[in-house]
């Protein structure tokens, strides 16, 4: 245990010394802090919320004119459907509660929007996932690395860790850049703010700490798995230009493939079509039946399977190859 952690420190302590690492880091932060430069300046001033009550009334009496022109069925129509019941449902539970919407721009508002910079946590990850292995074989100090009397699977492991370590770190800054700078310019007024989420149906308020906490997590998801999956091209295929290329192409069409193909039942073992999970808190699932459960374990499955195939070739590949 103790060598893996000395492991573990050794690769953390490799990945810092690079001035990129700093740089990516710090670009973060700056998009945080521009971000709200940007939206403090642009963000229109609150209206008057003394009738909120009847435009969230006429919303959802447009919203159901909508309704009854919808002539087709299809998947698009039922995830239409669902995104209007979904809006109706929470302008009237805000009616009868009597919770007016957020007027203008404010904490919680910010660091949810700012919450949309995970993608970028993500790209920065892969980028490091793609050359902590790729990198050494490149340049050749993975012999130096493998002599040592190390077992391979550790050397693995801790490269694997301390992307994920790093992965983290930019989360946490990412989370604490975002709820200073909103703050700052929003106050840290309305932290007990409750969030109104929307399941099976129902509209529930939730804290919204956890709400955005949650939100975090389910965007981990994707994160790990684009991770993970640029780790094994970088450890199979030693060329992190190809592992950051396949991964950033997946990550950003990955989606956009899914729904091309949601009319399949098939499509439903696909990886993308089961990494957003928060269809089954906030949405619908890309194919009608598929449960959180399900997700789940076809996210283990593909986990384990890149992970496999990582550790496979790199305990059996000739370094000197």
């Amino acid at each position: 245990m103790r060598r893996l952690l000395n492991l573990i420190r050794n690769e953390n302590m490799k990945m810092f010394r690079q001035m990129s690492t700093y740089i990516m880091l710090g670009l973060l932060i700056v998009i945080v802090i521009g971000f709200g430069f940007i939206s403090k300046n642009t963000a229109q001033p609150a209206a008057t919320s003394a009738d909120w009550k009847a435009q969230l009334t006429q919303q959802n009496t447009d919203m159901q004119a909508s309704l009854t022109q919808i002539q087709t069925a299809g998947v698009a129509v039922e995830q239409s459907t669902a995104s209007i019941d979904k809006a109706m449902k929470t302008n009237t539970y805000r009616i009868e509660h009597d919770l007016p919407p957020e007027q203008g721009t404010t904490l919680w508002g910010f660091v949810t929007q700012l919450a949309g910079a995970i993608s970028l946590v993500s790209l920065f990850t892969i980028i490091i996932a793609a050359g902590i292995v790729a990198g050494e074989f490149n340049s050749g100090t993975i012999k130096l690395l493998l002599i040592r009397p190390l077992k391979r699977w550790k050397v693995l492991l801790s490269k694997y860790l301390a992307v994920i370590l790093f992965a983290l770190d930019a989360l946490i800054i990412l989370f604490v850049a975002s709820f200073l700078v909103g703050g700052i310019f929003y106050s840290f007024g309305g932290v007990s703010q409750p969030y109104l989420a929307y399941t099976n149906g129902n509209v529930t308020e939730i804290n919204m700490l956890w709400h955005i906490f949650t939100t975090y997590g389910y965007a981990c998801v994707n994160l790990l798995m684009m991770v993970t999956f640029a780790f094994m091209i970088s450890t199979v295929f030693r060329n992190n230009t190809l592992a950051v290329g396949i991964s950033l192409f997946l990550m950003f069409t990955g989606n956009m493939l899914v729904t091309l193909l949601s009319k399949y039942t098939w499509v439903k073992y696909v990886l993308f079509a089961n990494i957003d999970l928060t269809v089954y808190t906030d949405g619908i699932p890309v194919v009608k039946g598929m449960t959180l459960n399900f997700s789940l374990l076809v996210l283990a499955a593909y986990f384990i399977v890149f992970n496999i195939i990582s550790w496979l070739v790199f305990t059996k590949r000739d370094v000197a190859a």
